[in-house]
């Protein structure tokens, strides 16, 4: 069966909003090898809307082994909204995440993987779905911004490994406790 991975990028004050304005300096060539040999292990990309819009607008002008990824996968947005997707093997997917979400764990094939602790993740979580959350821990304090995770929002997690990347990035895996 295949996994959901969630893989977020964090500063040390919980802060996921704009990684584009703190995080980016810290997307050196080992941070770039070790994304990218995730996304290698998935063939399919799950988001909402808002990620959508962004993403779409956004990678398909970068270049590059990561980019060629996430260009070329396949992409299930979830929304009600949407009325049309217009990038690269994009599928709007109107019904249930969860139901969508646990019939395509059951297909075969690579991880699905999902960017960001949004609705979607945050539906995922809640029921069960996730089955593995990756935080990249950026040493940086943001001070301002959207959270990772919503107030009332709780979740008992069990850590897999933790990698820390020569920028003084941390790379933790947890697993949703049983």
């Amino acid at each position: 069966m295949r996994k959901v991975i969630e893989s977020t990028l964090l500063s040390l004050d919980g802060v996921i909003g704009d990684p584009h304005a703190w995080a980016g300096k810290f997307f050196d060539a080992e941070a770039q090898q070790s994304s990218l040999e995730q996304l290698l292990r998935s063939d399919a990309m799950l988001m909402g809307k808002n990620t959508y819009q962004i993403f779409s607008q956004v990678w398909p002008q970068w270049t590059g082994p990561y980019a060629e990824r996430v260009n070329g996968m396949r992409k299930y947005v979830f929304s009600s909204t949407l009325e049309q997707a217009t990038w690269n093997n994009s599928v709007i997917v109107r019904g249930g995440v969860e139901s969508e979400v646990m019939r395509l764990k059951q297909e075969g094939g690579k991880d699905l993987v999902i960017y960001g602790h949004g609705p979607v993740g945050q539906a995922l979580l809640r029921r069960g779905l996730l089955d593995e959350l990756h935080f990249r821990i950026h040493p940086v304090i943001v001070g301002h911004g959207r959270l990772a995770f919503a107030e009332g929002e709780h979740a008992g997690l069990e850590l897999l490994d933790a990698q820390k990347l020569a920028n003084g990035v941390i790379v933790a895996r947890y697993t949703p406790a049983a």
